[in-house]
């Protein structure tokens, strides 16, 4: 929401017959995104679970005055995304054993990356209104903002980013039950303007791990904006606009 990490704790939920080694290594992975956000993993919370469970609890300090919430977005400003949608169809297209060891790499890169980039151009631009779009997928959580700030937001289909192969997985129908579920939660605050195909409009309804932030930009910064996420090499994609109404519109 704006603020910077300073210290993080674990919790974990392993199954004592799991390696010594990988539960070293889901610790390190852990400890290394945490030094490389600026924090310290101060300590944790450690169970025997049958499935394996990994997290972080991240406390962090705001400035009161510039704290990013889903309240904000104005009519006019234009909807940006800072990471590709797919990663809830490739990551259960990989439980299904069907997914190239290619684009699961490609999705874990992205899921690897900080939202540092993405929260310090929201920062440094004024941008009032953001979200990160993780369990309740793109139009939950994009819901959720236009409700809050009392608008609508017009999503173009042709401008969101996807993972390389994510479509094609869809074509599969390899969807978790989170997607089915945030349709049938979030399926009635969505209008799709033309006739999509099903695997398309359920890519919406995806849960995302680590997925990337929405952010509301005044259209009079988006120049500078995007001047500056080239420079310090953060992706963004425009994805809509903020209109007067209610929901969501895919067009």
């Amino acid at each position: 929401m704006g603020g910077l990490p300073f210290l993080a704790l674990n919790i974990a939920a392993l199954p004592p017959q799991l390696p010594t080694e990988l539960l070293s290594e889901i610790l390190r992975g852990g400890g290394d995104k945490v030094k490389e956000a600026g924090a310290v993993v101060a300590g944790g919370h450690t169970i025997q679970d049958k499935e394996p469970k990994f997290g972080l609890v991240a406390v962090g300090m705001v400035d009161p005055a510039r704290l990013l919430t889903k309240v904000g977005a104005s009519v006019g400003d234009v909807l940006v995304l800072t990471k590709p949608l797919g990663i809830g169809v490739t990551t259960t297209a990989l439980k299904q054993e069907i997914a190239a060891p290619e684009d699961v790499a490609e999705a874990v890169d992205w899921m690897k990356r900080l939202n540092r980039g993405g929260r310090d151009l929201a920062v440094e631009f004024g941008v009032k209104a953001t979200t990160d779009i993780t369990g309740f997928a793109l139009v939950g959580h994009g819901l959720e903002m236009a409700k809050a700030s009392g608008v609508a937001f017009q999503i173009t289909f042709e401008s969101l980013p996807f993972l390389a192969h994510a479509r094609a997985y869809a074509r599969q129908w390899a969807f978790s039950g989170g997607a089915s579920d945030n349709r049938l939660f979030y399926g009635n605050g969505v209008h799709f303007t033309r006739a999509f195909d099903e695997a398309d409009e359920m890519l919406l309804f995806d849960p995302q791990t680590s997925g990337g932030l929405l952010m509301a930009v005044n259209p009079n910064k988006l120049s500078a904006f995007l001047k500056k996420a080239k420079e310090i090499a953060q992706p963004v994609w425009e994805i809509g606009t903020v209109i007067n109404g209610s929901g969501i519109q895919v067009v």
